[in-house]
């Protein structure tokens, strides 16, 4: 097989070479039987590529639009993963890669055949990264994945399973609206037409992804990072702290995971945090553990839960009972 792809790339670039090429010329030039050749062109035409054939005097293999572009064959799902990858990539803090990540998705679009440009070009349009580091995403189904891409970028509605929390499974009928990564998940905001209102899902909860032809006029929505962020962030707990911390914002965010707490700087000494939990004692000792200057804004029971803390720990260091 990798013989065969060898072979074929190698056919692309005969044909980007010169306008128009023989049979038995292509077939001298890969070492290889003129019956080959045809079938490697069926190759390339199954794959998008415009290979066209004229016979008589002159006559030969032509390649249509597209033929100055560099050689790349991809299969569906292979287009799709680069360009995932490229868009978390996109994301990431190391100097230069984001950058880089981008300009390699504009040239994956200017090479690819159009029935590979649209799939890779859902993701890209669909797609946000939230979290600006380099991270690893929990595994999801790219079949949905490409589902609810289309469905953000086409305004079609789309169905799945959705398993909560609790472990609870329900069928959602939403408007996609958006797909955003934030630390190692993927997330859709979305309209929920059950719950009228706006919702993010992870996609590693859903199950059996299907997008309609039903086409929807789009709301006005939410920016997408910050719903997604607040929604895992603060609202599924009981209490949601803000806590003012004097260290920069990238210290901070370098302790905090981005679906433990948002990091919003003040100035370049200090930031703000938001962060949620289910019990105050808790967030206590997550605080404490930080290891660096802080005051808490609200909830004002939580400053009650770290003097506790502090007079817990002062008594365990001194011996004192």
């Amino acid at each position: 097989m990798a013989e065969t792809t060898e072979r074929v790339l190698a056919l692309l670039g005969l044909l980007q070479s010169r306008s128009v090429w023989s049979a038995e010329r292509l077939g001298a030039e890969l070492g290889v039987t003129t019956r080959t050749v045809r079938r490697d062109v069926e190759r390339l035409r199954r794959l998008g590529y415009p290979v066209r054939a004229s016979r008589g005097e002159g006559g030969g293999y032509q390649l249509g639009a597209g033929r100055a572009l560099p050689p790349l064959l991809l299969d569906p799902q292979e287009a799709v993963a680069v360009a995932v990858a490229l868009r978390l990539a996109a994301g990431a803090t190391v100097t230069g890669v984001g950058d880089a990540a981008l300009r390699a998705l504009t040239k994956l679009d200017q090479v690819l055949p159009d029935r590979l440009r649209a799939e890779v070009a859902a993701v890209r349009e669909s797609a946000s990264v939230a979290t600006r580091r380099a991270v690893t995403v929990d595994p999801v189904d790219p079949e949905g994945l490409m589902a609810l891409a289309r469905s953000c970028r086409d305004g079609t509605e789309a169905r799945f399973g959705y398993r909560s929390r609790s472990g609870e499974v329900t069928t959602r009928r939403v408007e996609p609206y958006r797909l955003v990564v934030l630390g190692d998940a993927w997330y859709l905001l979305a309209y929920d037409l059950g719950r009228e209102d706006w919702r993010s899902f992870r996609l590693d909860r859903m199950s059996e992804v299907s997008a309609s032809t039903w086409r929807f006029t789009r709301r006005q929505a939410p920016d997408p990072e910050e719903y997604v962020t607040r929604s895992v962030t603060q609202s599924p707990y009981r209490h949601v702290a803000r806590v003012r911390l004097h260290a920069p914002a990238a210290v901070v965010a370098a302790r905090v995971p981005p679906r433990v707490g948002q990091v919003r700087p003040v100035d370049d000494s200090s930031c703000e945090l938001l962060a949620g939990g289910e019990d105050l004692p808790s967030m206590a000792v997550h605080l404490a553990a930080l290891d660096l200057p802080l005051e808490v804004i609200e909830p004002a029971a939580l400053r009650g839960e770290l003097a506790r803390l502090g007079r817990q720990l002062l008594a365990a260091a001194t011996g004192q009972p």
